[in-house]
């Protein structure tokens, strides 16, 4: 008998392994999981590194099982994988279990920085509440009304937040860019900015910055318990709820800054929707923008454009200006008919190229086609907000062509000024259509993680590939790092990424380590690891399954798959024309990051591989080819949290 570190014990008896846990059948229910695939092979392996780390493979069409983690003897039996999963979860849930502040560990010494995001981390949503506040969701208004108490108890009043000159920016994708656009086009006029958003991606600072940069961590511990202790003081005795929620808290939190820094301008990103997004208590903006809409969050918003449309433009206020990107009819007509009932004035920002005529082409610090859409309503936003604040240097009117969409005014079509140049020149946010070169591999990363996203970062990233081509001796290697959260639809999301033709797709939850406990920025309490587990086992199955329907012999000649004629044996005639990927889950970012890189990442470097991670025929053959590759093209998408977890381990600078 042998015990890993994972805590498991494995014993051969009768010639079969056996793996024992310690069950635990809480709140979560026993962690059993089961081969979501139900298939049976003679040559089925399963393989974990020795800290608990499961690897699942699929190679090409070859099926791969799910042993017992520790155990590499072929099974025939139906597959389950419980032992070292199991582990996991108990090591993980330990890492959560941070102590709050009335038993703070940290109440006899000065409070540091990750002592006040492990505090902060208490205020997330415990996900088997969050499943029970989705049942019973009560009157969203009702709970607009409650953000505004919390900004009073914390000694601020809705007028107070008209000093900040807010620029408010919602929309389904692109927001984030827009307002990294807006905001660094309006530093370049000089202006001390802020800049609200969500989520973070490697730090929690990163959501509140000034002029640009993430607030310092002795800012941030600061702002932190001084609003901390100011909503304890002034809790009702009758309430059981003392505290905002963790992005309500961090709002509020944001708002104290930026009054406290005199900023001149802040630009506010919603959260999710608008109309009951904790930032729309911001009661009279300068200027509002709507990027382009979609379908997202439809557990929330509504299951229609048009409904989430209704929702986003409930950020509109009265008198105040608002714009808006291109959108498809129905959501268009909705946001028009949400700002006429109210008397906003809304405008339809022109394509970036009306402003480029008779000028130089602008030059987007953001790769990517659709970045031009952001930017265009970013100038829009720009402008206004300085017009609206008299100030200079506004770009010379063009002549305008009058719009005949819903009857929908145009905005001005201007040429765009020097400081407005600089600023989309020089415009950086991290995770969006990024690119990291190192040595060998070159890192794709996008947060995409809706549909009409995903195209665009399939767009970027093919169009990548083809401007960086140069004659090589040797193979490329093509990989697909993916995770997808909430209520998304996974599948629509893989089928769109499959032309990029990769050669292995890699699946993973956003978690850079199996334990977080020293990093209390990558904390999420609102998933169990039961949740994540699966799902990047189901997404596995959808990509094997997406993968074997493009191989399909329909798809490259005109033979048609006669009733109950074998299917492997006829694909495999036609296997020069297919291209086929195989499919490996790792337990943590980390060890995905470790495999794909084979050591060939001159900066992430870690101290050694863990055991047995290139054991499962899958990781062990694609191995060989990475070490042997003279390119490998890593895109990273489908969760902004996953390019959060790659970035922390890739750019280590960014978690100092």
């Amino acid at each position: 008998m042998r015990e890993n570190r994972a805590g498991l014990n494995c014993q051969r008896a009768g010639g079969d392994h056996m793996a024992r846990e310690n069950r635990d059948d809480g709140p979560l229910g026993p962690p059993v999981f089961r081969c979501p695939q139900g298939i049976k092979s003679r040559n089925d392996e399963c393989v974990h590194d020795i800290q608990g780390s499961p690897v699942w493979g699929k190679a090409g069409r070859t099926s791969l099982s799910f042993a017992p983690l520790g155990c590499r003897k072929p099974r025939d039996e139906r597959y389950q994988v419980s032992g070292n999963l199991l582990a996991e979860k108990v090591r993980w849930e330990a890492t959560m279990e941070q102590p709050g502040p009335s038993a703070s560990p940290f109440s006899a010494k000065t409070p540091s920085f990750q002592d006040a995001v492990r505090t902060l981390n208490t205020l997330q949503t415990n996900a088997g509440y969050l499943e029970q506040v989705k049942r019973q969701r009560g009157d969203p208004q009702t709970q607009l009304e409650a953000m505004k108490l919390y900004l009073a108890r914390s000694a601020l009043q809705v007028e107070d937040l008209d000093q900040l000159n807010i620029i408010h920016v919602t929309g389904t994708k692109g927001k984030g860019s827009t307002c990294a656009f807006t905001e660094r086009i309006l530093r370049s006029y000089g202006l001390k900015t802020g800049f609200f958003s969500s989520p973070h991606l490697v730090q929690v600072r990163e959501r509140i910055r000034i002029n640009g940069q993430p607030i310092s961590p002795e800012l941030f511990t600061k702002h932190f318990w001084h609003l901390y202790h100011r909503l304890e003081e002034t809790k009702d005795s009758n309430s059981c709820v003392s505290m905002p929620a963790y992005f309500r808290f961090l709002t509020l939190m944001a708002f104290h800054i930026f009054l406290q820094e005199k900023v001149d301008l802040a630009v506010v990103e919603v959260g999710i929707g608008g109309a009951y997004d904790c930032t729309n208590i911001i009661r009279k903006p300068v200027v509002c923008g709507i990027s382009s809409l979609g379908l997202d969050h439809t557990s929330l918003l509504g299951d229609t454009v048009e409904e989430i449309a209704w929702q986003k433009g409930g950020i509109f206020k009265h008198g105040v200006p608002a714009f808006t990107v291109l959108q498809p009819d129905g959501p268009l007509a909705v946001l028009q008919d949400r700002a006429q009932k109210i008397s906003c004035p809304l405008y339809l920002c022109p394509p970036l190229e009306a402003l480029e005529e008779g000028g130089p082409p602008l030059a987007l610090g953001l790769e990517g086609e659709h970045q031009r859409s952001n930017a265009a309503l970013a100038l829009q936003l720009a402008r206004c907000w300085l017009q609206q604040k008299n100030h200079q240097g506004l770009g010379e009117l063009k002549v305008s062509r009058p719009s005949v969409l819903w009857q929908m005014p145009l905005a001005p079509v201007f040429q765009p000024t020097s400081h407005m140049r600089h600023g989309l020149r020089d415009t950086e946010w991290l995770g969006r259509t990024q690119v990291l070169r190192r040595g060998p591999l070159t890192w794709y990363l996008d947060g995409a993680h809706t549909a009409s996203s995903v195209q665009a970062c399939v767009r970027w990233f093919r169009q990548a590939l083809l401007r960086g081509r140069v004659p090589r001796r040797g193979p490329e290697v093509r990989v697909l790092l993916f995770n997808s959260t909430g209520d998304r639809d996974p599948v629509a999301l893989l089928k769109l990424l499959q032309p990029c033709q990769f050669d292995y797709a890699v699946f993973c939850p956003n978690l850079t380590e199996v334990s977080s406990a020293g990093n209390a920025d990558q904390q999420n309490f609102m998933v169990t690891l039961d949740q994540v587990l699966l799902r990047c086992l189901a997404h596995q199955q959808h990509w094997n399954h997406l993968n074997e329907e493009h191989a399909s012999p329909n798809l490259w000649s005109p033979t048609s798959l006669e009733p109950g004629e074998p299917t492997s044996l006829l694909l495999a005639s036609h296997q020069p024309h297919t291209h086929s990927t195989s499919s490996l889950v790792f337990s943590c970012i980390s060890h995905a990051l470790q495999w794909i890189s084979q050591g060939r990442d001159p900066v992430f470097q870690p101290p050694s591989p863990p055991q047995g991670l290139l054991a499962h025929p899958v990781a062990g053959s694609g191995a060989s080819l990475l070490r042997d590759a003279v390119a490998i093209h890593v895109l990273v998408t489908g969760s902004l949290h996953l390019v959060g977890g790659v970035l922390k381990l890739l750019e280590p600078a960014l978690s100092q």
